[in-house]
């Protein structure tokens, strides 16, 4: 058997599932635009990441985290992947 170093914490976990997602608008100065988060809750909650996105961006990741029935998130690399696909397929 291997030998895993210790300790294996949350810290040493890269790729996490999406649990839930929210997307947030906050308000920019008078006149200015603002700005689009979105919150990803992975592995129901052992750990969160909040994303500034732009508009456009949130619209096509709001359809993909709507049609996608798993999601990833590579907290290293701040990577969203979507979908699994069994190798050989």
């Amino acid at each position: 058997m291997p030998r895993v170093k210790q300790p294996l914490t949350d810290d040493s976990i890269k790729v996490r599932q999406v649990s839930h997602y929210q997307f947030s608008w906050v308000a920019g100065e008078a006149g200015a635009r603002g700005t689009f988060t979105l919150q990803l809750v992975l592995d129901e909650g052992a750990w969160e990441e909040v994303l500034t996105v732009e508009a456009d961006d949130a619209d096509v990741l709001q359809d993909l985290l709507e049609n996608t029935g798993t999601v990833h998130y590579d907290v290293t690399r701040r990577t969203l992947m979507f979908g699994v696909t069994p190798a050989g397929s």
